[in-house]
């Protein structure tokens, strides 16, 4: 079992980020895009790092009292490893100490797995964006996790 550190995203980080972001995203976001989430005042970015580098990264803003889950992607050969999970409850406990009440995200309707573990960790559907990603049109299911002062982790 490898060893996880999770730390707030630096700007050492970025180039591999964006190794990840390029095979994981359809529609990657630029380097000037992870180095403004450097500074955003609201965001919670948070790196997994192990002893062979960065494994995946999470990033969330702080949107009055709600946690907004904006991107996520874990390297393709460290996948179905828990890391993906353990970015999320991270980043869910550090918006719960930072105010937030609840969270929120999208996810393409394809993506099952995500879907599954946004389940597992307490999120529920709530509806769908009509085509959400500008890639190909697909669909977004809008999940919500409501209650977040009490929740705990269930992974």
């Amino acid at each position: 079992m490898r060893t996880l550190r999770l730390s707030r995203l630096e700007d050492r980080h970025i180039s591999k980020i964006l190794e990840i972001e390029a095979v994981s995203q359809s529609a990657p976001w630029s380097e000037e895009s992870f180095r403004r989430e450097l500074a955003h005042e609201g965001g919670v970015f948070l790196v997994a790092e192990d002893a062979s580098g960065v494994q995946g990264y999470i990033g969330s803003w702080l949107v009055a009292d709600e946690l907004h889950i904006i991107t996520i992607a874990v390297r393709p050969e460290s996948r179905r490893e828990g890391i993906g999970a353990k970015l999320v409850v991270e980043c869910l406990l550090h918006g719960k100490e930072l105010g937030a009440k609840c969270a929120t995200l999208e996810v393409r309707v394809s993506n099952e797995p995500a879907i599954r573990l946004y389940e597992k960790l307490g999120f529920r559907d709530f509806g769908r964006r009509k085509g959400y990603y500008s890639d190909n049109k697909e669909d977004a299911e809008i999940m919500w996790l409501y209650d977040l002062e009490s929740w705990q982790p269930q992974v």
